[in-house]
């Protein structure tokens, strides 16, 4: 874990909200001069504190109408299957996110879709025939309540 002081965290937040923020406007939103807040920034972005910066598309403006929860169970339980079904995983872009779970299901996949055929495809073409997986079961989600990717910031200060 890497240190941060008051002005970092004010840094972090700012950017959470608008990763397009220039130098001078971050440094009139913190209290710092531009200079700083861009060694400050680029020392962040070195120690991966800050991972990257995207646009964040609007799914449903995009016709993704469908988000969907997969939950996967290995036929056996190997390094060799879980390497197989990771790489199964990296290569099918309709899997936004990919947990490892304990519990009933190994995995969990969040898939984001144009509609029910596309799910049906995904799970009755790709993931059930493919040799590492033993069983599917899908959640459609009916109503998302939140959506957040920001961390909580405030339980570092102090």
């Amino acid at each position: 874990m890497i240190d941060v002081d008051t002005f970092d965290l004010k840094m972090l937040a700012a950017l959470q909200d608008d990763g397009r923020l220039t130098n001078q406007q971050l440094a009139d939103l913190v209290g710092l001069s531009a200079s700083q807040c861009s060694r400050r920034r680029m020392r962040l972005e070195e120690d991966k504190v800050i991972s990257g910066y995207h646009a964040d598309l609007a799914g449903e403006a995009l016709g993704f109408g469908l988000i969907a929860f997969i939950h996967i169970t290995l036929a056996t339980h190997s390094p060799d299957n879980a390497k197989r079904f990771r790489e199964l995983v990296n290569r099918v872009d309709d899997i936004q996110e990919a947990y490892a779970l304990t519990g009933d299901a190994d995995y969990l996949l969040k898939v984001m879709l144009r509609d029910l055929k596309s799910l049906s495809d995904i799970i009755n073409n790709v993931l059930m025939p493919h040799q590492s997986v033993a069983h599917v079961r899908s959640s459609i989600v009916l109503d998302r309540l939140k959506e957040s990717s920001k961390l909580p910031l405030k339980v570092l200060q102090g």
